[in-house]
């Protein structure tokens, strides 16, 4: 494999198992600052809603979600807003400057306009969320908390994901890869060179997901964005633990949606043996 596309290390630690953190999806400091709505809040609140930004989505923002900024401002998180990067049918996505003067991406879930069933499908069945209500609030808050973790774990596998930062309710502050100017592009917006190197990256990070006890569940070349030679994997909010009813049908999936395009490119790339490259045994690999 030539230096093009090359991969990330995993993290030091410990081996993964079924081990699965509990997420807790119920109120928290950015709700209790919402109800709160001291003067401080209500100054931030009304000129974050001023601001050219954000004008467009006063219907769709609630007070708890400019609680949940407002509360990642005070964190350290965020210092500044600039523009959006893009807009969604679930979320928007806006470039801001961090804590430590670094570009970060914020990913703020709109609870009125989310996929409600959508969701759903992805949540139930995993382990995380087996007590999880049928409040609309709470499963996009549940299916933020479970993106933010879904990156975490990758990134300890040796995924090269988006580095997650915080998450606050219905807001995501994560790594910006790319900036707006510059910005990232999918592998659907791009001829790959090397498109053999770039398929043995991708079906080795698919690998070290699964490892990690993760399957993507919507993988394609819309959710893999390439920037400055680097393969890099996005969008795991949906994605499911491998004790998940749907995982193997989800895996399989992502398997010929991934061998398909980069057929096209000109790899040699097979559904059927990309599934099983994936969940091949530690003691099988070569």
């Amino acid at each position: 494999m030539t230096d093009e596309f090359g991969m990330v290390e995993p993290q030091e630690g410990e081996a993964f198992g079924d081990e699965w953190e509990e997420i807790d999806v119920s109120d928290d400091e950015a709700d209790r600052i919402a109800r709160r709505k001291d003067r401080d809040f209500d100054e931030f609140r009304m000129r974050l809603k001023d601001a050219d930004q954000f004008k467009v989505e006063q219907s769709v923002f609630d007070d708890a979600t400019f609680a949940a900024i407002y509360k990642l401002v005070q964190d350290g998180y965020i210092d500044a807003f600039g523009g959006p990067i893009s807009t969604g049918k679930e979320a928007n996505v806006f470039e801001a400057l961090g804590g430590d003067d670094s570009d970060v991406a914020v990913k703020i879930y709109r609870i009125n306009a989310s996929d409600f069933r959508h969701m759903r499908d992805y949540l139930e069945g995993d382990p995380r969320f087996e007590n999880i209500g049928h409040d609309k609030g709470q499963v996009v808050r549940a299916w933020v908390r479970k993106e933010f973790a879904n990156l975490e774990r990758a990134q300890r596998a040796g995924v090269r994901v988006p580095k997650p930062i915080a998450v606050q309710r219905n807001v995501l502050v994560m790594e910006l890869v790319g900036v707006v100017d510059d910005r990232a592009r999918r592998l659907s917006e791009v001829r790959v060179e090397n498109p053999q190197t770039a398929y043995e990256v991708v079906r080795e990070y698919m690998r070290r997901l699964h490892r990690a006890g993760l399957v993507h569940g919507d993988l394609s070349e819309y959710n893999l964005i390439i920037h400055e030679g680097e393969l890099v994997v996005i969008d795991l909010g949906q994605a499911v633990t491998v004790h998940h009813p749907n995982a193997e049908e989800f895996l399989r999936r992502d398997c010929r949606n991934v061998a398909n395009f980069f057929r096209r490119q000109g790899a040699d790339a097979d559904g059927d043996s990309l599934f099983e490259f994936v969940t091949a045994d530690e003691s099988e690999d070569e």
